[in-house]
């Protein structure tokens, strides 16, 4: 089981979560859905282990099994979009950089470097790069940004196959309705409103 308990966490002044409890579901894919501000990637980079609780636990998860896909593509300037992948991947898996350009609809694009992909592009980069990796949970921070719905609804599917439970957050109604569940959520500090 994947989950906060008693969660309390402040940013200076700010209290961002306050005795929140919240267990993960252990599959399928989960919207994150609220106001800006509300508490969502403090709660993606707590379950990622980049931030830790002044209070509270959060439970079942290993840092270094979870995937955490900043809002920022984080891409690397120097490096071409095969070698973006390649990067990430075990030499013994670097034969599936293939299948995550396809995906990402990068096939031919190789040899480019960030600075000349589209922002659609260097998301859809970002997005798959984020899926080679693998892990036992994937935490997404907005990530259909600058990406049109025909290609949402593919990578949405790619993440319904993934073996592992997906956090994502979105302020997108299209993006909710393409996921097994929705948690609204409000705040600071952060609440659960309702399914």
């Amino acid at each position: 089981m994947i989950a906060l308990e008693g969660v309390t966490l402040s940013y200076g002044e700010k209290r961002v979560l306050e005795d929140f409890s919240l267990v993960i579901p252990p599959h399928g894919v989960t919207v994150l859905s609220g106001p800006s501000g509300c508490g969502k990637t403090t709660l993606l980079r707590l379950l990622a282990g980049l931030e830790k609780p002044e209070q509270g636990r959060v439970v079942g998860v290993t840092p270094r099994q979870t995937v955490l896909l900043f809002q920022e593509d984080r891409l690397i300037p120097g490096r071409t979009v095969l070698e973006q992948l390649t990067d990430v991947l075990p030499p013994e898996r670097r034969d599936e950089a293939a299948r995550w350009l396809e995906l990402a609809e990068l096939t031919g694009e190789e040899h480019t470097l960030p600075r000349q992909l589209s922002g659609g592009m260097s998301r859809r980069l970002a997005f798959v790069r984020a899926l080679a990796l693998g892990g036992e949970l994937y935490l997404l921070d907005e990530p259909f940004t600058g990406i049109d719905l025909p290609r949402r609804k593919r990578l949405m599917q790619a993440l319904r196959q993934l073996d592992a439970p997906v956090l994502l957050v979105s302020h997108e109604p299209e993006v909710a309705d393409m996921a097994e569940r929705v948690l609204r959520l409000d705040g600071p500090p952060l609440q659960v409103c309702g399914p």
